[in-house]
């Protein structure tokens, strides 16, 4: 029997009288509006808040939208609020925060920061060797201009692409913000300065031949310097808005453009840039379809397993033991003998397997112990003999969830580090390349095929990277980590380990590749796992854009730059 204190479905009786029949709800007036329902339904109430009492479990209706039992009737808000309130969430979600706010410091502490930094760029070539001992002033100053140049480039680099190895740690939760810059800060700076190429090509990535400007130091002092410049104005624009673009192609664009327009058609190899744009498809396609593969093993054989949680802590030191063999193979090879580089890589992974396999153990191990004890409903009902590598499994809940993320948040975290480290020791080389070039024609030496970069200038290189991650590394990272999908420690690491994997072994097989792209690929391959609409395609759509318009852009730029500092440089020389 339905209580007297309800209206009739078919009830047309105005809400002045529904109020004085029922004046124990004491809903003020301001709290109701009229909203029309289907209209099969032909119904017209007034949306109220209804409070606990003996009507509200019978708030529900068979043919109207208000199935569950303690919903109210404002939950027939019309269509045009709910767009509004929409429309208001993404664009609150768009706005990117300061540095004091993203940190959550102060905004005097924040511009503190930034002063210092900017004092330090500005007064440490003063106490560099590098800057030249026995030559004239003029070429001192030039020095000085030319270490500005490359500090501007490598400011850029930390902004943007530092966001590769943390984005998806920030995202997923696994790290916060200033733990994950505090964190990227200390690695780039050392794999910069212990692992950053010694020997570069002056002729950064094989885009340009160095014979066609034999006899022209001051232009090719003037095009080096507009290519950093081209290059750090173009990632700058791109970190302003968020989109993660390739630092190497930045580069490579602003060569292509000054080689092009200054030495000609012969200038450029044409077949290195035809692979550079190759990887712009071949890099996100591989990182997506590694990852998909990846998270679905995760759900698969973690998710559905009788005990979730034991099997994601039996699979982390396996793709631990995985993931260190093939980095110290890959990236730090021990021995020129193959036999004994192999032995001592799979050596080195499996002291990393045990490590991890006892932190585990030791921070996880009370959880572990309960998850065995108390079998939960998941899993007495799970059935995984019936269930593919493609199929939708649901989540394991409770003690069990916890375990699983804790577990793939040390394992992301952990690979967050070593792709951070890497990082610091390759593209550290797109800023300090080009600068140790103009450096050495400066200081008299000749534009030969390859320039030795001393280690001061190595660590002033790291430096501008730690600056740049600093001051505006939270803007992708945002976009990493929030914008393209949800990301969860399982997400994270599958898209991160999936990232570094086809960049070791591409790079391995001499084939064209992106850290950059390949990331992005892999992130929205982890959403493609999820479903379409788990990929939010206006992000995506802005971040292809940036990548298509990176090299055409960066060779307008420094065919522009070149320009202007070949009328300076006749001056001045």
């Amino acid at each position: 029997m339905t209580p007297s204190c309800l209206p009739s479905a078919r009830s047309t009786s105005s809400p002045q009288a529904f109020l004085l029949r029922n004046p124990h709800l004491h809903v003020p007036k301001h709290q109701y509006h009229e909203t029309k329902l289907p209209k099969k339904e032909n119904l017209v109430f007034r949306s109220l808040q209804v409070p606990a009492g003996p009507c509200r479990p019978f708030l529900s209706f068979r043919n109207s939208r208000l199935t569950h039992p303690f919903a109210n009737l404002s939950s027939f808000a019309d269509a045009e609020g709910e767009k509004e309130q929409e429309d208001e969430a993404k664009a609150s979600e768009d706005d990117l925060p300061g540095m004091a706010q993203a940190f959550n410091i102060s905004s005097s502490t924040a511009s503190a920061i930034a002063v210092f930094i900017a004092f330090a760029a500005l007064s440490l070539p003063f106490f560099m060797k590098s800057l030249g001992q026995g030559v004239g002033s003029k070429a001192k100053f030039l020095s000085y201009v030319t270490l500005l140049f490359g500090f501007y480039m490598a400011w850029n680099i930390g902004a943007n692409d530092v966001a590769n190895a943390m984005g998806t740690s920030v995202g997923s939760g696994a790290l916060t913000l200033r733990q994950a810059v505090l964190t990227a800060a200390i690695l780039e700076f050392s794999g910069a300065l212990l692992m950053g190429t010694h020997v570069t090509s002056t002729m950064q990535k094989g885009i340009l031949v160095a014979n066609v400007f034999q006899g022209k130091s001051t232009l090719l002092f003037a095009g080096l310097l507009s290519c950093l410049a081209a290059a750090g104005t173009w990632l700058q624009v791109a970190s302003y808005y968020g989109w993660p673009v390739s630092t190497t192609h930045c580069i490579v664009g602003s060569m292509v453009g000054f080689g092009l327009v200054y030495g000609g058609p012969g200038a450029v190899f044409w077949m290195s840039l035809a692979r550079v744009i190759s990887s712009w498809i071949f890099s996100p396609v591989m990182g997506a379809l590694v990852s998909f593969l990846v998270y679905k093993c995760i759900r698969r054989f973690v998710y559905s397993a009788p005990n979730p949680g034991q099997a994601a802590a039996a699979a982390a030191p396996i793709a631990v033991f995985l993931g260190v063999t093939g980095i110290s193979f890959v990236a730090f090879p021990l021995s020129k003998s193959f036999p004994i580089a192999l032995g001592q890589a799979l050596g080195c992974g499996a002291v990393g397997a045990f490590i991890v396999y006892n932190i585990i153990r030791k921070q996880l191990g009370h959880l572990l112990a309960k998850a065995t004890s108390s079998r939960s409903e998941q899993e007495e009902t799970t059935q995984t003999k019936n269930l593919g590598l493609l199929s939708d499994v649901a989540g394991p809940k409770g003690t069990q969830l916890e375990i699983v993320y804790g577990v793939f948040g040390y394992m992301q975290v952990l690979s967050a580090c070593f792709m951070s480290f890497a990082h610091g020791g390759n593209d550290v080389s797109n800023a300090i390349g080009p600068l140790a070039a103009a450096l050495s024609i400066l200081q008299g030496g000749a534009s030969s095929t390859e320039i030795i970069i001393p280690n001061d200038v190595l660590a002033w290189g790291g430096f501008g990277i730690v600056a740049g991650l600093t001051m505006w590394g939270y803007r992708v990272i945002a976009t990493i980590g929030k914008k393209i999908t949800e990301l969860t420690p399982t997400r994270g690491f599958a898209a991160e380990f999936a990232a570094a994997s086809v960049v070791l072994f591409a790079s391995k097989l001499a084939l064209p590749i992106s850290a950059t792209h390949t990331l992005v690929g892999a992130v929205m391959g982890v959403g493609f796992a999820r479903g379409l609409n788990s990929v939010r395609a206006e992000t995506v759509r802005e971040i292809v854009t940036s990548w298509a318009v990176t090299i055409p852009v960066g060779a307008s730029l420094a065919v522009v730059y070149t320009l202007i500092l070949t009328k300076l440089l006749s001056f001045i020389l």
